[in-house]
């Protein structure tokens, strides 16, 4: 090997560097455990605590010194999986955006082309680019540039009357990307106010869409508030209550004729009053219990000043669509038509006896207008703190600007000449609506009290300074991770990265003998540069990022063995051990075969990487990194110790006396059987396509949308008896299976999955509990049960969103994955080999491992006793298995390529067959350590990884399998015979 000093030298520095890297891990972790002490197990103790030392110094390296902040910036973060946590992906509305750069204009093109484009978005195409389809379909005459859409105020200098639609197009494309920009700028300040540590936020490229992850983070409901609260501040004037009396008699009235009520028990006349239906309604009668009175059954009781009635929260969705009715607003009075029915923050009482929780709401009548515009927004606060208002109950006080001030001390003075209330509204929510009893307010400062935590206040204050959205985020794809089942997690990966290292050292040192020692120094020098790159780029480890270390495992003595056999080779020809480990590095030995087999590895992982996210791309860094170090290490490291034994005239054989002869000497006649090959694979296909038809595969909620939770009971609960107990419930079908422990569910409903917000997924939560509460004991509260706690041990152990959109934009992404996968591989065999022949016979050899597997998954999914859905993880097995194939047949391929281009004699298949036979040694023993990693993985690596693994380790073995009996066979038969004759020719001179 020329220049081993400089190998040595780089070889050294690198290790150090890696080392150095790795150091701020070992820190960090240190100081973690010891703020987890500290805290006695108390997340927000433990979150003040690292916060408090953030700018002390924990590491010293002699030259300089770090804080704690500057060692966790450099260390190896883990993801949700592993950390626990929380994961959303927002969608900002560019319907809300477009809306809003019109001014909310009354346009019926723009506003249908609105509501169609809607329709007619598909795969990944954005919303902005759907609007522009359908306008540009339906828009007649009507221009973008009309002043009643985009020619505005708002616009003004921008946009004018005489630009043509694709001018326009490109100024409100800029301004998209400007409104998910400033977003961005919002939701972030939000997150670092937040109190955790390490956040994670970051645009997905032009979708619209922003990643938040928030490791370590408990409270579910509370970070969905808060991410997705457009904060939309409005100060309204109030109607009172006593002013709204007759219309409410009067829809009452009017709905008994549309709307179908229980049994009718009690007349009434239109003059009694809303006190006398409701003083009736609390009485102990059957007239009580069943009434025929469609509005007023639905509240609980009468309000007063500016609430107009009080209703359960489950019934706020039925009165909206009363009161939003044509027939029914035209009852207004004339004066009061622009009225807005609003409802309040909700009220949550506990029955002293039945412990039941009852959640009530008041109803608000605010004083509307044409343009439904607020007299006061919140865009005039500067500031906003949490305090507490004269009672000791907690508050939020505002300081608002000049031009705010002026228009609230008006506001303030016509409530206190009319005795009237003014509501302060945050996102359509009254959260109070207090009067003014000392004349105008001057100054521009206020107070919003009501029904609030300390929580609340610190978080609204927040979302108050950090400013609103500049449309509505929706929650369009969320996960959340316990982490107790983090945990479980590292503890999964740590136990199969061992003991998998471990079983693959062990065969290569009794296969290999002293030389499989070399390449276990090559496998740990190897680990060590791989996880110093992960340190030094700031990657995320995952649990898929742990399977993807533990398969490097696998492939990392790859190279050795493709080098080992050839050098055996080498040596059975009657070559010195010199000569042979010079010819099995050589370009014309084992190089080529290895540079070609790794690119393929290469363009699946980036492939994957591309198309995957989250878990799925940590997957793809951990195998891309992996295939780098364990190509130098494998080519450079082992070497050094092989020319050790060279120079010192050791004996190396690449063998022990009890492997010597084994998987030599092979003469079978692959091509002979390829009637049989052909055949049995023809079958399976035709099989896996039956299946396909007749039982589907099992799509995840990655592709078809909805939520999941993994619930830990408190003993094993019956699956069938729980899904029917929610399918109730939820007024749908609900899932339920076993997952893991005989104690654990895995629970999938597709429930209001196509309604995005905080309150659908409070709603889905709360269904939840109400159903599986009866499981647990007094202690396990809604709290216990929804949000994630250290050291907790049973409730909701990770949760999982996806939205309509998105799901088909993973779908989408995952054909194209594979797709786009198999063609670049064969663009690239096309080039290396210089026929395309070889590029047919790896691509249909994949394209049958690809089939193969999803057969297998349709056939099995409904029997097996692990889940086998198709999703995210599954299409990131599929692309390994396709890497690996092609890396397989590759190696078979230049074999053929060097047979051809050397001195064997005999016919085209004979050459053919004793390429095959000649690299079965390596064939064999590669599949068997990827067989033993997989397999140790399906064993210890944990549940929601065993249906990934299993894709892999069924791939592994038909990838096999195809490399050796269709591949080859296809390239065979798709030869020219004139091609096969010169070579028959040249090979027989």
């Amino acid at each position: 090997m020329q220049n081993k000093g400089l190998v040595k030298f780089f070889a050294i520095l690198f290790a150090l560097v890696s080392i150095y890297q790795l150091s701020f891990t070992f820190v960090a972790n240190k100081v973690k455990t010891d703020a987890k002490t500290f805290a006695g197990n108390n997340p927000e103790k433990e979150i003040k605590y690292l916060d408090s030392i953030g700018k002390e110094k924990v590491f010293s390296l002699g030259f300089t010194d770090f804080t704690f902040n500057e060692v966790k910036d450099k260390q190896i973060n883990k993801g949700l999986d592993l950390e626990g946590g929380i994961n959303v992906i927002l969608q900002i509305s560019v319907k809300d955006v477009l809306k809003g750069l019109s001014n909310n204009s009354k346009n019926p093109v723009f506003n249908k082309a609105l509501e169609d484009a809607k329709t007619i978005q598909r795969g990944n195409q954005s919303y902005l680019d759907a609007f522009f389809e359908a306008f540009d379909a339906i828009k007649g005459t009507t221009k973008l540039a009309s002043p009643d859409i985009f020619a505005n105020r708002n616009l003004q200098g921008e946009i004018d009357f005489n630009m043509t639609d694709d001018q326009v197009k490109k100024v409100l494309a800029k301004k998209v990307d400007e409104s998910v920009e400033s977003a961005f700028g919002v939701l972030r300040s939000r997150i670092d106010k937040f109190g955790v540590t390490q956040p994670n936020i970051a645009k997905l490229g032009q979708t619209g869409r922003i990643l938040i992850e928030l490791p370590g983070a408990k409270d579910v409901d509370r970070i969905k508030r808060l991410v997705s609260s457009k904060a939309e501040l409005e100060f309204w004037e109030t109607y009172k209550a006593e002013e709204f009396m007759g219309f409410l008699g009067s829809a009452n009235e009017a709905l008994k004729a549309t709307v179908k009520t229980e049994e009718k028990i009690v007349e009434t006349k239109p003059a009694d009053s809303i006190s006398k239906l409701l003083t009736d309604k609390d009485k102990d009668s059957t007239a009580a219990k069943k009434g025929n009175n469609p509005l007023f059954d639905k509240f609980v009781s009468q309000g007063g000043g500016p609430v107009l009635l009080i209703a359960l929260s489950k019934d706020t969705a039925t009165i909206n669509s009363y009161l939003k009715r044509q027939e029914i607003r035209a009852l207004l009075p004339a004066d009061k038509r622009y009225a807005k029915f609003v409802w309040g923050k909700g009220t949550v009482t506990v029955d002293e006896k039945t412990k039941k929780e009852t959640e009530t709401v008041d109803l608000y009548a605010l004083k509307g207008n044409r343009d439904d515009v607020a007299p006061l927004s919140g865009g005039v606060i500067v500031d906003a703190r949490d305090t507490f208002d004269q009672m000791g109950k907690p508050a939020v006080s505002m300081q608002m600007n000049g031009a705010g001030a002026r228009v609230w001390e008006e506001l303030t003075g016509r409530a206190f000449s009319q005795k009237s209330f003014i509501a302060i509204a945050l996102d359509d929510v009254v959260y109070s609506a207090p009067g003014v009893t000392s004349g105008p307010i001057a100054g521009g400062r206020s107070e919003i009290s009501g029904n609030f935590d300390v929580t609340e206040t610190k978080d609204l204050a927040n979302v108050l300074r950090a400013g609103k959205l500049p449309a509505a985020a929706e929650i369009v794809q969320s996960e959340v991770v316990g982490p107790s089942l983090g945990q479980k997690a590292i503890d999964a990966g740590t136990t199969s990265a061992i003991v998998g290292f471990l079983l693959v050292c062990l065969w290569m040192v009794f296969y290999y003998g002293r030389a499989g020692w070399y390449a276990n120094v090559a496998l740990l020098v190897n680990l060590l540069f791989l996880f110093g790159i992960l340190a030094s780029l700031g990657a995320v480890l995952t649990l898929p990022g742990i399977a993807g270390i533990v398969l490097t495992l696998g492939t990392a003595v790859d190279a050795n063995i493709i080098i080992y056999e050839r050098a055996k080779e080498e040596l059975r020809d009657g070559k010195t051990l010199s000569e042979a480990v010079e010819a099995s590095y050589g370009w014309k030995g084992a190089m080529r075969s290895i540079i070609d087999a790794n690119v393929t590895h290469v363009l699946t992982g980036a492939i994957l990487f591309i198309f995957g996210t989250g878990p799925i791309q940590g997957f793809a860094t951990t195998l891309l990194i992996g295939i780098f170090t364990s190509l130098f290490t494998s080519i450079f490291i082992a070497r050094i110790f092989i020319d050790q034994d060279i120079a010192k005239n050791r004996s190396l054989s690449f063998t022990t006396p009890l492997t010597k002869n084994w998987f030599t000497g092979f003469h079978f006649d692959f091509i002979g059987v390829k009637k049989w090959s052909y055949l049995f694979s023809t079958a399976v296909v035709v099989v896996s396509c039956v299946s396909f038809y007749f039982n589907g595969l099992d799509e995840g909620v990655d592709f078809v949308g909805g939520r999941t939770f993994q619930i830990k009971f408190e003993k094993p609960v019956e699956p069938s008896q729980v899904s029917s107990e929610l399918s109730a419930e939820f007024g749908t079908t609900v899932e339920a299976k076993v997952f893991g422990d005989e104690d654990q569910l895995k629970i999938t409903t597709k429930y209001k999955i196509k309604e995005d917000g905080a309150e659908v997924d409070k709603e889905v939560n709360d269904k939840l509990y109400n159903s599986l509460k009866k499981y647990y004991g007094a202690d396990v509260t809604r709290e216990k049960f929804i949000n994630t706690y250290d050291g907790k041990t049973v409730g909701v152990l990770q949760a999982s969103k996806v939205g309509a959109a998105i799901s088909a934009d993973i779908k989408t992404n995952s054909f194209w994955a594979v797709l786009g996968a198999m063609l670049v591989v064969g663009l690239y065999l096309v080039i290396s080999f210089r026929k395309w022949q070889y590029s047919l016979g790896a691509i249909a050899a994949v394209f049958h491992d690809v089939i193969f597997v999803l057969g297998i998954y349709s056939l099995l999914y409904k029997y097996m006793p692990f889940h086998m859905e198709m999703d995210q993880h599954f299409i990131a097995a599929i692309l390994t298995v396709i890497g690996y194939s092609m890396n397989d047949t590759v190696i078979v391929f230049d074999r053929v390529r060097e047979f051809l281009a050397g001195n064997v004699k005999g016919t085209f298949k004979d050459v053919v067959n004793s390429s095959v036979n000649t690299t079965l040694s390596r064939t064999i023993n590669t599949s068997l350590t990827m067989i033993i990693v997989l397999l140790i993985m399906f064993i210890f690596g944990g549940e929601s990884i065993r249906g990934f693994i299993f894709a892999m380790l069924v791939g592994i073995f038909i990838g096999t399998y195809s490399s050796l009996f269709i591949a080859t066979p296809i390239l065979v038969d798709t030869i020219k015979k004139s091609d096969i004759d010169e070579i028959e020719k040249r090979h027989n001179s």
